[in-house]
């Protein structure tokens, strides 16, 4: 719970507050201690139904992808070697990689509503479908 309390306020600091805080029910954002920070920043507090696999799919999903598109695939050494690897594939799979749930676009592509271009001989479908990606760390 102290790591999570610790974590929300370094957040805070640094990034400012957002108006929704989605959670889960666990009892590390449950416990008065969680909450009062966030009430003290005047922060809407939303927590996952009970057994409701779907509000988590898209995490889990990202999570699965990062596990075997990148750490499973190299043996980081130490723990800056993980943090660059890990921005690598983070910067990769938002700026270029492919998504089918975007038309075959990137997710930055996406957010700033960039037309998809496909490449010569490659049709916007066959990029979405494309399992591809290998990351050097």
């Amino acid at each position: 719970m102290e790591f999570c309390i610790e974590a929300l306020q370094e957040t805070l600091t640094h990034y400012g507050s957002p108006e929704i805080f989605n959670t889960d029910q666990g009892a590390q954002f449950t416990t008065p201690r969680f909450t009062e920070v966030l009430e003290e920043r005047q922060i809407c507090i939303s927590r996952d139904g009970r057994g409701q696999w779907l509000d988590n799919v898209f995490i889990e999903r990202l999570w699965r992808s990062l596990k075997y598109e990148c750490v499973y695939l190299h043996a980081f050494e130490t723990g800056s070697d993980l943090c660059a690897g890990l921005a690598n594939w983070i910067s990769h799979y938002n700026g270029q990689r492919p998504h089918m749930a975007l038309g075959g676009r990137a997710p930055d592509q996406a957010y700033h509503d960039v037309p998809m271009s496909s490449g010569p001989g490659v049709a916007p479908d066959q990029r979405a479908d494309s399992n591809a990606v290998r990351m050097a760390a």
